[in-house]
């Protein structure tokens, strides 16, 4: 049982790791914190009520995952292949696609929250 707890815990600090190197060299992920740490803000002007508080973070999180797995995929393409590849290329335009899905998903869900404050 000990031996699991173990494993388990060095996995999540294998994770946590992943987080911060993100957080360290991706201008995208810095991007979208700073844009983040903006709305945190704006919600404590407005008050928002609990149920708008976990959404916004879960759209947060949402943003911030899908950019991880874009991030992820871009390396991949890179480490496989260096050289220009237009099969690579489509395979980082199309995860390129996903994130600005989940953006413009996200920008939409966000002024449906704050459009009662603001108006």
């Amino acid at each position: 049982m000990l031996s699991f707890i173990s494993t388990r815990f060095k996995r999540v600090l294998t994770a946590i790791k992943g987080m911060f190197v993100l957080i360290k060299t991706e201008a995208s992920i810095q991007s979208h914190l700073l844009i983040f740490s903006l709305f945190i803000f704006l919600g404590f002007y407005v008050d928002l009520d609990i149920n708008d508080w976990i959404k916004q973070i879960m759209i947060f999180g949402f943003i911030i995952s899908i950019e991880a797995l874009n991030t992820g995929i871009e390396k991949i393409c890179d480490f496989t292949n260096p050289d220009y590849n237009k099969k690579i290329g489509f395979i980082k335009d199309v995860s390129a696609g996903a994130v600005s899905f989940a953006v413009i998903a996200s920008l939409i869900a966000i002024l449906l929250i704050y459009y009662p404050y603001l108006f």
